[in-house]
């Protein structure tokens, strides 16, 4: 198409105006995630509010939706495919955006400012009580908006928050597949306890100073191909990525001098989410549009867990990254050899902390937070009896007691932001990476050899083809089938686990 109509062009200026927006309210939030004083809370929340309440009356503004008929009517536009995903998926923006009256919208972000403050004093002391009140206000907000978007049909009101993050999912399908993955890895967790033994993590627990291991974070990082002129690393309570806008992508992480893996694994996760952001087509005047967007938080996070997983645990990124890392750790790592921290960081065993956990037990976390939301929402599960709950389920799943509420049910900073239908994500994204790690090991010959040497573009390029530059072209599942031949399936994830972990564990 030589010329697009003007009423195409005003809707995608529209959306780039709102998306700018909504990159300075993603700057506010970063900056209270990692440089703002603990005095300006208030000020924060209220400067949040007003930013939410100004990008929600831009993306519903009548003109918008008048514009999005246009186009739907518009019948050049729609033999164009791309065209037509990206006007599918602004409706779908549009129609959940006008279902939210502004003075919600306002009350969320306020109100999940202040709570994230509180939690983060909440963690600090280990003190449910004092952030109880505040999990309250967000789960009663996080109800009130799952009813007007409404229930979908078939499904059940968690399935309106789950739908924000990705698009088209069901808890009842979840589950599902999440009952057989549990049963599985449960199976191999117990097989790997009883019959084997658990590699040495002594290379793990040499004592390396923050800032030796921010450097090596960022020469990690940039081996991967995220660009550093584009982006930054910094440091945060609970480490997360955000994507600003073209050319500016945040990466945070967070360090302990006695347990070094633990910063570089968070690194290279959330190096993948910037892989992905970075790889958006943002830079080709689609800034604000759904083409220059992620699909969904399953195939975000299938980024993260590929890097951080399929990547850093590799026998093959390590026979590169042990000289690496010795060098940077100033030869602390010399009386230990590849194969010691390779077995080391690939020790499969239950712990306290989601985003310290090994591969195998990971989706166990995940499946906990998953049924407590559902419960929180549907009413089934109080506030003051989440800790209890929690604990209860925690070591019915991984045997382990839980010491207190902040390794327990304050570890993670999403439900202080009302992030409810979140969790999930992550697990579907364990799944994605498997099966297109499959793909890719078909697609690109060599690859243990280029790891071997550092050398990682021929994988980034293909994840750019097949992923990245499609933005929001197709639903998660649909670039699943596309890219990989088959719909979602548990099977490669439990392939590639108990093909790694077996040997490793001498089962």
């Amino acid at each position: 198409m030589t010329t697009l109509p003007a009423h195409y062009t005003e809707l995608c200026r529209l959306r780039r105006e709102a998306a700018t927006l909504g990159a300075v309210s993603s700057l506010a939030s970063w900056d209270q995630e990692t440089y703002m004083p603990n005095a300006a809370a208030d000020g924060r929340a209220e400067q949040s509010a007003m930013l939410a309440e100004l990008v929600h009356e831009r993306a519903t503004s009548p003109r918008v939706g008048e514009l999005i008929s246009l186009c739907e009517s518009d019948a050049e536009l729609q033999g164009d495919a791309r065209i037509a995903a990206n006007i599918r998926e602004m409706r779908r923006d549009y129609d959940l955006a006008t279902k939210l009256p502004p003075e919600l919208v306002k009350e969320l972000a306020e109100t999940g400012s202040k709570a994230q403050h509180v939690w983060k004093e909440a963690r600090a002391k280990s003190d449910f009580a004092l952030f109880r009140p505040w999990l309250e206000k967000m789960v009663t907000l996080a109800r009130r908006k799952a009813e007007c978007y409404g229930t979908p049909e078939g499904g059940e009101l968690y399935d309106a928050l789950l739908n924000e993050y990705e698009p088209d999912a069901r808890s009842a399908e979840v589950e599902k597949v999440f009952a057989s993955l549990r049963e599985r890895l449960s199976a191999l967790i117990g097989e790997l306890s009883s019959k084997g033994t658990p590699p040495s993590e002594a290379p793990l627990q040499v004592h390396v100073s923050s800032d030796r291991q921010h450097a090596l974070g960022l020469k990690i990082i940039a081996a991967f191909g995220f660009d550093l002129d584009a982006g930054r690393l910094d440091v945060t309570t609970h480490p997360f990525c955000s994507g600003l806008g073209p050319g500016d992508t945040r990466l945070t992480t967070r360090y302990r001098e006695d347990h070094w893996t633990d910063a570089l694994f968070g690194t290279m996760h959330e190096c993948g989410h910037g892989l992905y952001e970075q790889g958006l087509p943002k830079k080709d005047g689609l800034f604000g549009q759904p083409l220059a967007q992620d699909t969904g938080l399953g195939i975000h996070e299938s980024q993260s867990r590929m890097w951080e997983n399929f990547v850093g645990r590799s026998r093959a990124f390590w026979e590169w990254a042990f000289p690496v890392v010795n060098g940077e750790f100033g030869g602390a790592l010399d009386a230990f050899g590849v194969e010691d921290v390779y077995r080391a960081v690939n020790t499969a065993r239950p712990s306290l902390i989601r985003v310290e956990a090994d591969e195998a037990t990971y989706n166990l976390h995940i499946m906990l937070r998953f049924e407590l939301e559902r419960a929180l929402i549907s009413g089934d599960l109080k506030v003051a009896d989440v800790p209890g709950e929690w604990n209860r389920r925690f070591t019915e799943y991984l045997g382990i007691e839980v010491p207190d509420d902040a390794r327990g049910c304050l570890q993670d900073v999403h439900w202080s932001f009302g992030l409810m239908g979140y969790f999930a994500t992550y697990a579907l994204g364990n799944l994605y990476a498997a099966q297109f790690w499959e793909k890719i090991r078909m697609d690109i010959s060599g690859l243990d050899d280029q790891f071997r040497r550092g050398e990682f573009g021929a994988l980034l390029d293909w994840l750019r083809t097949n992923i990245h530059s499609k933005g929001r072209q197709f639903r998660a599942a649909a670039l699943c089938e596309q890219v990989t031949g088959k719909p979602l399936e548990a099977d490669p994830l439990l392939r590639h686990l108990e093909g790694k972990l077996r040997p490793i564990h001498g089962v």
